[in-house]
């Protein structure tokens, strides 16, 4: 597992029905993203979040993460105690992004004393626990040192993520200008109205690295808060290619609020296929179809084989070379679930596998009927052979399968068919996601 989503969000005390009694009904705009957010990470159910605030410790050369067990806070200093927090700290990966630091002589300092949640946090866990009760947390805080070194310390959680094997929400608590409205409480500035135009596009074109370009007197009078913290999301993702949304933006209060997703950019035909593997290995339950997949997925019908590889070893392969289902979607799903608990070879994969499980989808062409083997290539065509019932398949393109003698006997073997009998010969072409 790795880092799979991060969120930008904004962090205003009124945003909370308990604070602003009425008055956050005016960026109503902003609270029904923030609800669609929290849905979605509920739904990806991390091991932890990590939350970069702007308004938890913040040292002039270091970077703070609490290493504490329990961090508590709450509304009070604006009026509304009763709304509280109590959070389990992912201790474990704190130490792992110190470490990863020490290593590189990196600022980052933590400390097992207990600090006060900060509203900064705590407004992105009102909504996130509203709909996922149980996952660790840790906090970030920013600093005085230059915005590289923001997107650098990005990137080395991203590492210590990916050394632990975590499932990870990262989310980037800022507010974006605040010198939008002379009403707005810090009144008008011409700047205000231009960083905020040039972060939206930043940001919903997801180029990470032009964050690290901003003009630092604009970032001054502009009054934002929020761009080091995004910068540190910018990080995360410096090696991965995402895919962004915007959610919205309001000023209304005179303060920018913007909301966005990034997901890594990865081939959504297997991305279905582990989506299904791991909700039915953890819940036993089958995925419904998601509605948002593309059309060829939802309408066209073909053979679909599922393969899974654990640390590069085979560890299930299960596939149709003529659809039975009447969808791609359903083909995937399907086989998906008969790969990772009913390949006979193996045992079914269990929770504690699957985050070291690799896994390769190939949608089959109809397959043609050949005279000879002269029309095979093992790069190019699987092959399918028959002899009365019984009948093997082989995918193209496998390591270690270089001729076609090769691919035919083991097709032969998959069948339980003599090396020496005669068989009839059929290829198909695939198209592998991977």
């Amino acid at each position: 597992m790795s880092i799979v989503a991060s969120f930008a969000v904004p962090h205003p005390p009124l945003i909370i029905p308990e604070v602003g009694r009425g008055s956050e009904k005016q960026i109503q705009n902003t609270i029904n993203s923030y609800e669609k957010v929290a849905k979605e990470i509920a739904e990806i159910k991390p091991d932890t979040i990590i939350i970069s605030s702007p308004h938890t410790i913040f040292l002039r050369d270091y970077f703070y993460l609490s290493a504490a067990s329990i961090l508590e806070g709450d509304f009070s200093k604006f009026g509304a105690g009763t709304v509280s927090f109590q959070e389990e700290i992912d201790v474990e990966l704190v130490e792992q992004i110190k470490k990863i630091s020490e290593e590189e002589s990196f600022p980052v300092i933590n400390s097992a004393k207990a600090i006060e949640l900060d509203h900064g946090t705590m407004v992105p866990l009102y909504f996130i626990r509203k709909v996922l009760k149980k996952c660790k947390i840790i906090v970030v805080g920013l600093s005085q040192l230059s915005l590289e070194e923001h997107y650098h310390l990005g990137e080395i959680i991203c590492r210590a993520v990916d050394k632990l094997n975590r499932k990870v929400v990262f989310v980037a608590s800022g507010d974006l200008s605040h010198v939008l409205q002379e009403y707005g409480p810090y009144g008008f500035s011409k700047e205000g109205p231009i960083y905020e135009k040039k972060i939206i596009n930043t940001m919903t074109s997801a180029n990470f690295s032009e964050l690290l370009n901003y003009d630092t007197k604009l970032l001054d009078l502009a009054k934002e808060c929020g761009h080091p913290s995004f910068t540190i999301m910018g990080g995360i993702w410096s090696k991965t290619e995402v895919i962004p949304k915007f959610f919205s933006h309001e000023d209304v209060t005179g303060v920018g609020y913007g909301i966005w997703s990034y997901y890594p950019k990865e081939d959504l035909y297997v991305s279905l296929a582990k989506r299904t593997i791991e909700t039915y290995i953890k819940e036993h339950k089958k995925i419904e179809v998601p509605r948002s997949l593309p059309k060829d997925m939802l309408e066209k019908r073909s053979g679909v084989f599922v393969s899974i590889h654990k640390l590069g070893q085979l560890r299930g392969c299960i596939g149709t070379f003529l659809p039975i289902q009447d969808s791609i979607a359903k083909e995937i799903i399907e086989n998906a679930i008969s790969a990772s608990t009913r390949d006979p070879r193996f045992p079914a994969i269990t929770d504690d596998e699957l985050k070291d499980l690799e896994i390769n989808v190939d949608v089959l062409t109809t397959p043609e009927k050949i005279d000879s083997k002269d029309k095979l290539d093992p790069k190019k065509y699987g092959v399918i052979v028959s002899k009365d019932y019984k009948r093997g398949l082989l995918l193209p393109d496998l390591d270690g399968i270089d001729t076609v003698d090769e691919q035919i006997r083991i097709a032969k073997e998959k069948a339980g068919i003599a090396a020496s009998e005669e068989v009839s010969l059929e290829r198909f072409e695939v198209v592998r996601h991977i």
